[in-house]
């Protein structure tokens, strides 16, 4: 399974010249990317480059997933691409796919190291000790920014903890992440403190289970918030995705800062009590409700996005048309909707009633077409508002004259400013004038061309 070339302690000038060119590729979720951030780190603190996709790599670092059959295939195809794209570079294969299926990642040709999840804090460590990568820290960069903005990233996703103490019956992640452990405060507040110093506006907390911080601490999330929004100067704070039932009467006092930014991702996964039993779900759909009411009452323009899954074992009929109405219901500004797969390993990949492939795509469109509806709805209601967008791109690249970024609430907006070019990175006012000709992000027009670049006032 090993190759490549094997550095000896004489051979100090190929050492400088080799082995210095990293590139990471991750797929999945957003703790994906998290760790993926922090590796990218480690490897420039080690004296490594961190390099995009189009550019020649020495060592190739890909951070998979396994939630879904269609995952495991899609790591493995980036696998295969990564081994043509640069067939001379070290090959490290990490994160779910690598845990759960350990022995067949082993079997791809080309893989010359494999570390699992339980291991991912330690990735750069062993990468340098087992594949004999010298560090090299004087030609080290500490512009983690830089390194972010480069990767194609604008965010960065910060990891508060790992691991899940619930057993979702459609859910590999329990086993591939193990038992629930939160990182302290302290260490999380040093990352966005280095961040913000960096140029970073927008940082996104991430985990597996992100609303059971502290679990094993003491803690909540809550206070976290709290924490972090008291200690740092981030101008923009986000959440990643949440279970509803974990969100208390004190959460929404977070939201008392407007550097909480007001979008909720709660996974639903279905509309339909029966179905969400079958899923072993903590939340019946009247919670949810309740809890989308509570949110909409005490933080202006919350935007609620969320997952459902179609065509779960034993869905019937009437499931579906009760998902298809309650979502309707609770007008959800973006739904990822996708079709159950059979992910073994898990219970509901043994459970009776398995939905027809046919099925399950007729009501997925029906689900998609209900998105889109109310996803232009959302849109609409945000014409004539005056908000702030974080503009995408790398600071010191190209200027142009339109920009892409996201509301506070996380919807998308395309910033025209045919006077003066805006930067990326850049928080921007703007009155929003209307929808793009697609009808699926806004249109901003900027303020006061004087304020751009200002930031957030604290």
């Amino acid at each position: 399974m090993r190759r490549g070339l094997e550095i000896g302690p004489d051979q100090d000038g190929l050492v400088a010249s080799l082995g210095r060119r990293v590139h990471i590729t991750t797929l999945g979720c957003r703790l994906n990317e998290a760790e993926s951030e922090e590796w990218a780190e480690r490897f420039r603190d080690a004296g490594f480059r961190v390099v995009d996709a189009n550019a020649p790599a020495d060592l190739v670092v890909v951070n998979t997933c396994a939630v879904t059959q269609e995952a495991v295939r899609k790591s493995r195809a980036v696998l295969r691409r990564s081994q043509r794209a640069n067939p001379q570079a070290r090959l490290i294969v990490s994160g779910c796919l690598a845990t759960l299926g350990d022995s067949a990642v082993s079997t791809e040709s080309g893989v010359d190291l494999i570390v699992a999840n339980r291991d991912k804090d330690r990735l750069v460590a062993i990468a340098l000790a087992t594949l004999n990568l010298p560090a090299m820290p004087e030609t080290a960069a500490t512009d983690a920014a830089g390194a972010l903005f480069a990767r194609g990233r604008q965010r960065a996703f910060i990891k508060i903890q790992d691991g899940c103490r619930y057993s979702c019956t459609f859910c590999i992640t329990t086993v591939a992440r193990g038992a629930e452990r939160s990182r302290t405060p302290a260490e999380i507040i040093g990352t966005i403190d280095r961040l913000v110093e960096q140029g970073i506006r927008e940082v996104v907390l991430t985990g597996v289970h992100l609303g059971g911080y502290g679990s094993d601490s003491g803690g909540t999330l809550s206070d976290l918030i709290a924490r972090i929004l008291g200690e740092t100067g981030i101008p923009r704070l986000r959440l990643g995705s949440l279970e509803p039932w974990d969100l208390g009467d004190g959460f929404w006092r977070c939201f008392e800062d407007p550097r909480l930014m007001p979008h909720l991702h709660l996974p639903l996964q279905s509309g339909s009590d029966r179905v969400l039993r079958r899923m072993a779900r903590r939340c019946k759909t009247a919670e949810f409700a309740r809890l989308i009411e509570q949110g909409r009452a005490r933080v202006p323009d919350l935007n609620i996005t969320t997952d459902i899954i179609v065509g779960f074992p034993g869905e019937s009929f009437d499931d579906w048309d009760e998902t298809l109405a309650f979502a309707e219901s609770i007008r959800f500004g973006h739904i990822h909707a996708f079709a159950y797969s059979p992910r073994a390993g898990t219970q509901a990949a043994e459970m009776p009633g398995q939905v027809d492939s046919h099925t399950k795509h007729r009501r997925l469109l029906a689900l998609k077409n209900l998105a889109l509806n109310m996803r232009e709805a959302v849109l609409r209601e945000q014409i004539g508002k005056a908000v702030e967008i974080l503009c995408e791109g790398n600071p010191g690249g190209e200027r142009r004259e339109t920009r892409f970024g996201y509301t506070p609430n996380y919807l998308p907006v395309q910033v025209a400013a045919h006077e003066t070019a805006i930067d990326g990175n850049q928080l921007v006012k703007v009155v929003l004038s209307g929808l793009e000709e697609s009808g699926l992000a806004l249109v901003g027009q900027p303020i006061d061309p004087a304020d751009r670049g200002t930031g957030i006032q604290n």
